[in-house]
């Protein structure tokens, strides 16, 4: 196990990039498709939609081109099929890998007979690889949610608080939401090595039984917590990420979806506050104006 461990991973590098524009970590080549060449059956998922068909189109020509090539090697050995004629042994081919079988053309011989019994496995076989794939994309679980472009720290309740928001852009309901906010920095151990850190950091509500319009994240900064005593200028300084995972289950189809964030050490705008999203109507009626749910207001 340890040598094929070792020869797996020989040879094979992955390279980390940070941009010095927002302090985030890039990983080359993270979620792109060329990144599955070797994993087929993740890149046909990963792949879009206008790819996946185009590769399945060219597969099924390719496929039918190779039947009707063996088909000429056989000579004229389908019936109703003009001798040396490609055009029809390709569309024979067709109605062969399809199961269509319309009778006006049958092969005649040994060979055709062989060919044609190959090709009709690789039909079923064909068939339910696509379907499987088709179905496997059609039934991936996704969250729309949108969180802020940027996030705030500004007093509440007395107490510096880190502040973000999140909005269900499906308007349905996620059952027992969750959300993980983690904070990831470089720095020094004791013994002088480099490492980068990961801090849990502990909202004020984390869970929520039903997340339908908008959630506020809320950390509050005290001695417990990793931003205590940190400044704009050691956030940049130390590559500070702010990561927030949310999860929850999708009533429509009984599924767990999720959705995460990043906000890098420029995002996190202190001493702002968000504008407020929700009014009320003079008749006492409350509605939530998502026209600024991305605005923020610096504090006097």
């Amino acid at each position: 196990m340890r040598f094929r461990l070792k020869k797996t991973l020989k040879n094979q590098r992955q390279r980390v990039h940070i941009k010095l524009t927002d302090g985030q970590f890039h990983i080359m080549g993270m979620n792109a498709w060329h990144s599955y060449l070797r994993d087929p059956y993740h890149l046909l998922l990963m792949i879009p939609w206008t790819v996946f068909l185009t590769l399945i189109g060219v597969y099924y020509i390719a496929i039918n081109v190779l039947y009707a090539l063996f088909y000429m090697i056989g000579g004229d050995c389908i019936v109703n099929a003009k001798p040396g004629s490609f055009l029809d042994l390709f569309f024979f081919s067709v109605q062969t890998l399809a199961t269509i079988g319309y009778g006006s053309m049958y092969p005649k011989t040994v060979y055709a007979n062989i060919i044609v019994t190959f090709e009709a496995m690789t039909g079923m076989v064909q068939l339910a690889v696509l379907t499987g794939l088709a179905f496997a994309r059609f039934s991936k679980p996704t969250a729309r949610a949108i969180f802020s472009r940027v996030a705030v720290i500004a007093p509440h309740d007395g107490a510096p608080t880190l502040i973000f928001r999140t909005a269900n852009v499906r308007r349905n309901l996620i059952l027992e939401a969750q959300m993980r906010v983690y904070l990831l920095r470089d720095e020094v151990t004791v013994e002088g090595q480099f490492i980068r850190r990961i801090y849990d950091l502990q909202l004020l509500r984390h869970q929520s039984p039903s997340f339908t319009l908008s959630w506020v994240g809320l950390h509050p900064i005290n001695e417990a917590s990793p931003i205590y005593g940190m400044t704009p200028e050691s956030m940049i300084e130390t590559n500070t990420t702010i990561i927030v995972s949310l999860s929850g289950i999708d009533e429509t189809v009984a599924q767990v979806v999720h959705a995460r964030h990043t906000y890098a050490a420029h995002d996190i705008l202190w001493n702002h506050r968000f504008v407020d999203i929700l009014h009320q109507t003079p008749d006492g009626h409350r509605y939530i104006d998502y026209n600024n749910f991305h605005d923020v207001e610096k504090l006097g």
